[in-house]
């Protein structure tokens, strides 16, 4: 169930694949709804790019860019983003990164804000200026407390949020088709996905049906912040894509190889 703008491509890879998808995107991006707090910071982030920038996501990066670019400023911008240290958290900011021709500096060992810590752990950072593309629902303070803690002045920003996209009865219609067997699988692309479905079945007293019914089929997350985010929730992930290659094509081709071995899939 990945959010919209990669629901077609992830459909599409199953349906490659002999599944037959049933789409329910939990949760949409969207720009903040008040654009002037990040035009401010990209600001001042031109006028005085820092030493190091952490990205936490590669749509934080887009976020940016298209604030930029509303602003007029986007090609100051990019500039700005040349001299400092370019931290990503994990491979998307990466990718995010090179669609505008530059390149992370320092990748965290993890893909987790606890990644970036252990990375940064390294260095000192004493009266360093970073800057550092928040994104929304995550607890932050342990990333941002580091840094004080290390001495670094961190100047962050939140370029998007979240809002629901299914209905609530599109969500409990799939976690009632799960508990009647007549789902195989269900994929979670990010935590505020498996955080929507399970706030979703508690507003209907549903939770235990839903961890139930998702303890008969298989539970594929994206990577282990997922995993992690599903393990709060009692539930484990089956299938997962291995050694750091946290996207969608390596997520399909492991639910196919889970389902060879139940002879579900061709």
């Amino acid at each position: 169930m990945p959010e919209t703008r990669e629901l077609d491509l992830f459909t599409t890879m199953l349906r490659e694949r002999g599944a037959i998808p049933i789409p329910c995107p939990l949760v949409a991006i969207r720009d903040a709804p008040d654009p002037a707090p990040v035009e401010e910071w990209l600001r001042r982030f031109i006028a005085r790019p820092g030493d190091d920038l952490i990205l936490l996501t590669g749509e934080g990066l887009r976020r940016l860019a298209g604030v930029a670019e509303r602003a007029g400023i986007r090609d100051s911008f990019v500039a700005a983003l040349r001299p400092p240290r370019k931290i990503t958290r994990g491979p998307k900011p990466v990718r995010a990164l090179r669609e505008i021709g530059l390149d992370a500096d320092l990748t965290a060992p993890t893909p987790t804000s606890a990644g970036v810590v252990e990375a940064l752990a390294a260095f000192d950072l004493t009266g360093r200026r970073v800057g550092v593309q928040l994104y929304p629902d995550g607890d932050h303070q342990p990333l941002l407390g580091f840094l004080s803690g290390a001495g670094a002045q961190a100047d962050a920003v939140l370029p998007y949020v979240y809002a629901s996209e299914a209905d609530d009865e599109r969500v409990l219609g799939i976690i009632a088709q799960i508990a009647a067997g007549e789902i195989d699988a269900i994929a979670f692309t990010s935590s505020p996905q498996v955080r929507r479905f399970f706030q979703v079945a508690a507003k209907d007293g549903r939770v235990d049906a839903a961890r139930e019914g998702l303890e008969r089929i298989l539970v594929a997350a994206i990577g282990p912040v997922v995993a992690g985010e599903l393990a709060a929730f009692g539930v484990r992930a089956d299938v997962m894509p291995a050694n750091e290659t946290y996207f969608m094509k390596p997520l399909v081709r492991e639910l196919g190889e889970a389902f060879a071995t139940r002879d579900i899939w061709p």
